[in-house]
C-alpha cells in the first residue's frame, strides 16, 4: 500500500528502459514518482535480446545510421528526429557504459554485430540478454537515488487534467482495492507497447497499450497506430511461450528454411533472411499460405548449424537454454519459428523534447511517436530511442519548475467512496471480462495481423464496438467511469470480507484485468480503425486489397478522440 502521498514534481509511468532512464535524467532535486506495473525489473525492455545500435566503428558514421533508419522507415521517418537519434547514439552508449552496463567486448573494444537492414556492424550487445543487462543496471542506479520513489505493482487508470487549462496535473491509479489520485507538475508516459492485443506476440503480459489508451481518452494526439512490426522468428511450438529468437542470430549467419530444407526467403527479397523485418515476416506468411495445409499453426525453421558452436554458445546462451527447455537442440536441429507481433511504431505524438499535445504530459519510448521509426523500425533502434529521448527530460528542468501547481480538485483527505458487489455479481462480471480478454487478441490477430483487408477490418471494428458497449454497462465500469476527478474510492466484494488477505489479492487481480481489458479494447479499436483508414501498404502495414505503396499516402495518420486525418506529406 502506498504511504505518504504528496505532490511529486514528476510522475514517470513505466519502469522499462524508457522510464528508468528518464527518472535518472531528471534533476536530482526533483521528487520523482516511478510507477511500475509489476516489480521494477520486469518490463518488455528486459526481454530485448538483440542489442542497441550506435555508429561507433571506424567504418561507420551517424549519417550511415541515419540513411539505414530512413530506408527502413519507408518514407515516414522524420529526418530531423532520425539525425538527432543517430548523432546522440555514441554518447548514449558511453552513458550506459559509465553506469556499468557490461556490453560484450572483443579484446578491449566494444563488440559489434549486424542485424537486418543495417549497412554496418553497429549493434552492441550483452550476449543475447542485452535488455536484461541494461534494465538491471538502470534499476540499480534508480534504487540508489533518494529523490526517486518507486511505486511497484500499481495500475494507472487515467490522467488527471485541470478542467480550466487542460494541463495534466497527475494520475489516478489502483493501489490494492483503492483508487487514489497522485498530483505532479508533469507526467511522463513510458509504458511501452501493446503487443498483447495480438494473439501471437513476443511481448510480455504487461504490454497492454496502457499509455496510448490513457492518453487517447484524455484527448492527446496520436499518430500512425496502424504500423505494427511483426518479428519474423518467434519460437513456435505447442505449449511454449512465443519466445523471440533474436534477429542477431540471422545476422551471425543462421538460415531460414522450409520443410524441404530450402532457403525460401530469397524468393521474396534479394537480401533473403536479412531483409527488413516486415519483408521477412510476409515472406514466411506467404510461404506458409502456399505450402501448408494449416498456415495459422504452421512454422518454418531457423537453422543455426552454419554458425560455429562456440560462437552460438558465446553469443546466444539464453536462446540455447530456452530451446533446450522446450526440447530443441539448436546444435543438431533447426528451431521452429513463425512471425509474432513485436513492436508498435505508432504512439502518442511527441516532439524532440517528448512534449505531447497535452500541456504537462510527455511520452518516451515505444509509447511515443517521435518520428524516428516511420512505418518500420530499424532493428536495435528501440533501446537507443529510450536512452536518447529519456535524456531529453533533463532539458525541461526550467519548464517543469515553471509549471504552476494548478490543482483544483479534492484532496486525499476526502472521504473515499465505496463500491461493493456481491460475490455472485462480481463473478458474473468477471466472466464477461475474461471472455472479452480471451477473444479480443484472436480477433485482432486474424483481422489486423501481418496481412489486412477492408472487409475483415470492418467486421472486427463492429465486434470491438459491441464488446466496448458490453464492457461499459458492467457495474464496476459504471462506477469507475463516473468517479469525479480527485475522488478516492474503495472497491469491495461483500461476500468475501471474512477472509480479507486472500480475497484482497483476488480483487486486485480482477481490477487489473478490468483495467487492461479496457485499454486493450481501446487500442484494438484504434489499430483497426487506423488500418482501415490507410488504403495502401507501407512498412509494417500491409493491405491485401491495396498491396502497393502510394505517393499520396506518404503522410502520417493523425488521431484525436474519434477523428482520423492525414498529416501534411512527409519530406522524402
Amino acid at each position: 500500500m502506498l504511504q505518504n502521498l504528496n505532490h511529486f514534481d514528476v510522475i514517470v509511468v513505466g519502469a522499462g528502459a524508457a522510464g528508468l532512464y528518464t527518472a535518472l535524467c531528471l534533476p536530482s532535486h526533483f521528487r520523482v514518482g516511478l510507477i511500475a506495473k509489476e516489480t521494477i525489473n520486469l518490463s518488455a525492455s528486459d526481454w530485448a535480446q538483440g542489442g542497441i545500435a550506435a555508429a561507433i566503428a571506424a567504418d561507420d558514421s551517424p549519417q550511415l545510421h541515419v540513411e539505414d533508419t530512413l530506408q527502413a522507415g519507408a518514407g515516414l521517418c522524420d529526418r530531423a528526429s532520425v539525425e538527432f537519434l543517430a548523432h546522440k547514439a555514441p554518447e548514449s552508449i558511453q552513458s550506459l557504459v559509465d553506469m556499468g552496463v557490461a556490453f560484450d567486448r572483443r579484446d578491449r573494444e566494444l563488440a559489434l554485430t549486424i542485424e537486418a537492414a543495417h549497412s554496418r556492424r553497429r549493434v552492441l550487445h550483452a550476449a543475447d540478454t542485452t535488455g536484461r543487462q541494461v534494465i538491471a543496471t538502470l534499476t540499480a542506479r534508480v534504487l540508489e537515488r533518494q529523490n526517486i520513489q518507486v511505486i511497484p505493482q500499481t495500475i494507472v487508470l487515467s490522467l488527471w487534467l485541470n478542467p480550466q487549462t487542460g494541463h495534466c496535473e497527475g494520475i489516478s491509479l489502483f493501489d490494492g482495492n483503492r483508487i487514489l489520485w497522485l498530483r505532479a507538475r508533469a507526467v511522463v508516459l513510458a509504458t511501452g507497447g501493446g503487443g498483447q492485443v495480438f494473439a501471437q506476440t513476443t511481448n510480455p503480459k504487461l504490454s497492454t497499450g496502457d499509455g496510448v489508451a490513457i492518453a487517447w481518452r484524455a484527448g492527446a494526439m496520436l499518430r500512425d497506430l496502424e504500423f505494427v512490426q511483426f518479428h519474423p522468428t518467434a519460437l513456435t511450438k505447442p505449449g511454449a511461450d512465443r519466445f523471440l529468437i533474436s534477429e542477431a542470430v540471422r545476422g551471425e549467419g543462421a538460415h531460414l528454411i522450409d520443410d524441404t530444407g530450402r532457403r525460401f526467403a530469397f524468393d521474396y527479397h534479394p537480401a533473403g533472411e536479412l531483409a527488413p523485418r516486415d519483408v521477412v515476416s510476409r515472406a514466411i506468411y506467404s510461404h506458409l499460405q502456399r505450402t501448408s495445409a494449416d498456415p495459422a499453426t504452421a512454422c518454418v525453421w531457423l537453422d543455426l548449424r552454419s554458425i560455429p558452436e562456440a560462437k552460438i554458445r558465446q553469443r546466444f546462451p539464453n536462446i540455447v537454454q530456452v530451446c533446450q527447455h522446450w526440447g530443441i537442440d539448436v546444435f543438431q536441429e533447426p528451431i521452429p519459428v513463425a512471425p509474432a507481433a513485436h513492436y508498435w511504431m505508432g504512439g502518442i505524438a511527441a516532439d524532440l523534447t517528448n512534449r505531447t499535445s497535452i500541456p504537462g504530459l510527455y511520452a518516451v519510448g515505444e509509447t511515443a511517436s517521435t518520428g524516428v521509426h516511420g512505418a518500420n523500425r530499424l532493428a536495435s533502434n528501440s533501446l537507443l530511442e529510450c536512452v536518447v529521448f529519456g535524456a531529453q527530460m533533463a532539458l525541461l528542468k526550467d519548464e517543469v519548475e515553471g509549471m504552476k501547481d494548478e490543482y483544483t480538485g479534492s484532496d486525499f483527505s476526502l472521504y473515499p467512496l465505496s463500491f461493493s458487489l456481491s460475490e455472485i455479481d462480481w463473478l458474473s462480471q468477471q466472466t464477461t471480462i475474461e471472455a472479452i480478454r480471451y477473444e479480443l487478441p484472436r480477433l485482432v490477430w486474424q483481422s489486423a495481423g501481418i496481412c489486412r483487408e477492408q472487409q475483415g477490418l470492418e467486421r472486427a471494428i463492429a465486434q470491438v464496438q459491441l464488446w466496448q458497449q458490453a464492457f461499459i454497462t458492467l457495474p464496476l465500469s459504471q462506477f469507475l467511469l463516473q468517479l469525479p476527478p480527485g475522488q478516492p474510492a474503495h472497491i469491495n466484494v461483500s461476500d468475501l470480507s471474512a477472509n480479507l488477505p486472500a480475497n484482497l489479492l483476488e480483487v486486485e487481480q480482477s481490477l487489473r484485468l478490468w483495467s487492461e481489458t479496457r485499454n486493450l479494447l481501446d487500442i484494438a479499436y484504434l489499430i483497426l480503425k487506423s488500418a482501415a483508414f490507410r488504403t495502401e501498404s507501407r512498412g509494417g502495414h500491409y493491405r491485401l486489397d491495396y498491396p502497393h505503396t502510394e505517393a499520396h499516402w506518404q503522410t502520417h495518420t493523425l488521431i484525436q478522440y474519434e477523428q482520423w486525418w492525414k498529416s501534411e506529406p512527409t519530406a522524402t
